[in-house]
């Protein structure tokens, strides 16, 4: 059995960091607005992670592709409540760095 393409690699990771990301937001009884769009972010940012093709660091392009998804929602967010940004950011970057490694390791070359 051959590798799996990377775009697949890419959502699957991303919907499994999708679900890490929404658990907790759930046991915080957040809206469903806010948990269905933590969720795609992470869908999105799988498969945007296994499509681009810049050239660094794994851990770094999964952190830097996942922020930027991030970033026009972060101003919605911090423009209301700038302290909600610390767990968002703090996750976005565990996430962003294990999703650009996995896709990395575990997608075709």
């Amino acid at each position: 059995m051959g590798k799996i393409s990377k775009i697949k690699v890419g959502i699957i990771f991303g919907i499994i960091a999708g679900i890490i990301d929404v658990i907790p937001m759930i046991f915080q009884k957040l809206t469903w607005d806010a948990n269905l769009s933590a969720f795609s972010l992470w869908a999105i940012a799988g498969f945007m992670i296994s499509t681009s093709n810049l050239k660094i660091n794994s851990v770094l392009k999964g952190i830097l592709i996942s922020f930027l998804i991030l970033l026009p929602a972060a101003i919605l967010i911090g423009w209301k409540e700038p302290t909600g940004l610390i767990p968002i950011f703090v996750m976005t970057l565990i996430l962003g760095g294990l999703l650009g490694y996995c896709i990395n390791r575990f997608g075709e070359k």
